[in-house]
């Protein structure tokens, strides 16, 4: 029996494993949010559905001839630059989408719920895999049926798509952060253009570095779409993997350390 003098036992605060694992729980409830809204509007998915066909097209039996002669030749050069070009600007479609979201509200309503303030940005970075998914998955099959085989196996294969949609997830934090200090979406999507097409265009995805101009192949050497592209040509078709990786690896933990910052700065500031 308690006296008037006796104080309820404050209650126990959760140690930090369990508060760390709560906050990826939420994360990963708000990306399977994402992945149903994009079930119910595959319209979302158009963009990385048919740009890669449209790209190959375009680059294989417009330019291919001009580029390489043969445009068989050219295929198999071409599909690691296109897979990482793919990806690049899929990244892309978070910031908009994010956007969209803060302009009807939807993150007023996330701020009320005992969530950490973290999840919902986390969790769009996590469901935009499914995009990611899609689009190489669409390249690959497309440019199977034209021929194109990967020549180091499947297992080669598969870590060049893992090692890929992990770069463009580190890329998309950097269109989150774009998405919270935009006004609005046309802006984000303009402001990702402009970032993109110089990375993607002005790297190895298209044309070996030492067919262009002196001045750009500076550019281009030091591009980290280049180093991407050098791995996934690596791991699809063969030649030099360790280098190119390490400074893959090095580009995403720069922009992870710069940008997740400045992203929970601006989303802390806009909601």
């Amino acid at each position: 029996m308690t006296t008037l003098t006796e104080r309820p036992a404050p209650p126990r605060r959760p140690d930090a494993p369990q508060r760390r694992t709560s906050g990826l729980q939420q994360s990963l409830t708000l990306a399977w949010r994402n992945v149903v809204k994009i079930r119910h509007q595959p319209e979302a998915l158009a963009d990385v559905t048919f740009q890669p066909i449209v790209f190959v097209v375009l680059f294989v039996f417009v330019l291919g001839g001009a580029i390489a002669g043969d445009w068989r030749d050219y295929l198999t050069y071409l599909v690691p630059g296109i897979m990482v070009q793919g990806l690049v600007i899929a990244a892309g479609g978070i910031g908009v989408a994010l956007n969209n979201d803060i302009a009807k509200g939807v993150f007023d309503r996330f701020r009320s719920l005992p969530i950490a303030r973290s999840a919902p940005l986390v969790g769009a970075v996590f469901a935009d895999v499914v995009r990611y998914l899609v689009s190489t998955g669409i390249l690959l099959a497309f440019t199977a049926c034209l021929g194109f085989r990967p020549t180091e196996g499947v297992a080669a294969a598969a870590l060049a798509v893992v090692v890929a949609i992990a770069f463009a997830m580190c890329v998309s934090w950097v269109f989150v952060w774009i998405g919270l200090v935009v006004r609005s979406a046309g802006s984000v999507q303009g402001i990702g253009f402009l970032v993109m097409f110089p990375l993607t265009f002005g790297s190895t995805a298209f044309v070996q570095a030492d067919t262009l101009p002196g001045w750009l192949q500076g550019f281009t050497e030091n591009n980290p779409v280049t180093h991407l592209v050098d791995v996934v040509r690596g791991l699809l078709l063969g030649g030099p993997v360790a280098e190119p990786l390490a400074w893959t690896a090095g580009w995403a933990a720069l922009l992870l350390v710069v940008f997740v910052p400045l992203a929970m700065r601006a989303y802390r500031r806009r909601v």
